[in-house]
């Protein structure tokens, strides 16, 4: 089983969108698990305190490192093989690459940071990869962490009706997907495109690869500078 552990100051947020649809059906299946520890359980004083002042001044709190590690070495067994990850805008960026390698694991373990962050201290200390889901802040990594989940669990052998639906999709081969059409072939003036309707195979393949490669280099260019 696929194993996911969720160390948060706001555990009722989960399961949320991951208990619907295939990454709920899979849940349900026991496919993979979910487990969420409550970081306040470790907090300071009568007030549970997890956060202080930063060092050196400046605005907002910061998580401390005695408490996010006492959460951590609570929930984790120190020979834990999951990779320790903690959602953070300035971690390196989410790759289908990189989902695909979590996906094929054996599950994460993961801190959504608030405030203005967490202390640098327990991110060395407790061996955490930041990663990031874009260049954007949110107010916390709740749902940058279910983000990584979902494109996780649909990965996961049999959670996906037909294997071919994960391999031909965005970034798969480094490029972005080719259009999709369906019923009804005519709608508002607008047809499917006559080689979808042609019966040749190869045909098809090579438009749906020119189109990849004509969107890729419209919208992410990006993605092309290594050809």
């Amino acid at each position: 089983m696929w194993r996911a552990s969720i160390f948060t100051l706001y555990p009722d947020m989960f399961p949320g969108p991951l208990g619907a649809s295939l990454s709920g059906d899979a849940l349900g299946r026991g496919t993979w698990s979910l487990e969420t520890h409550q970081i306040r359980e470790h907090g300071l004083g009568r007030h549970r305190a997890v956060d202080d002042t930063p060092a050196g001044g400046g605005p907002g709190m910061v998580i401390r490192a005695d408490v996010l590690a006492a959460s951590l070495d609570a929930g984790l067994a120190a020979d834990d093989p999951r990779p320790r990850l903690l959602m953070s805008p300035r971690g390196r960026p989410l790759t289908q690459a990189r989902v695909r390698a979590l996906a094929a694991g054996p599950g994460v373990a993961i801190v959504c940071g608030r405030f203005e962050g967490v202390d640098e201290r327990v991110i060395a200390g407790r061996g955490l990869e930041e990663v990031s889901i874009g260049d954007y802040v949110l107010s916390g990594g709740e749902i940058a962490s279910m983000v990584l989940l979902d494109a996780c669990v649909r990965l996961l052998p049999g959670v996906m009706g037909k294997e071919a639906s994960g391999s031909e999709e965005s970034f798969e081969g480094g490029l972005l997907e080719y259009p999709h059409y369906t019923r009804p072939r005519e709608w508002e003036g607008r047809e499917i495109p006559e080689v979808l309707l042609s019966g040749d195979h190869a045909k098809i393949a090579r438009w749906r690869a020119e189109q990849s490669r004509a969107l890729t280099a419209e919208r992410r260019p990006d993605l092309l500078k290594g050809d």
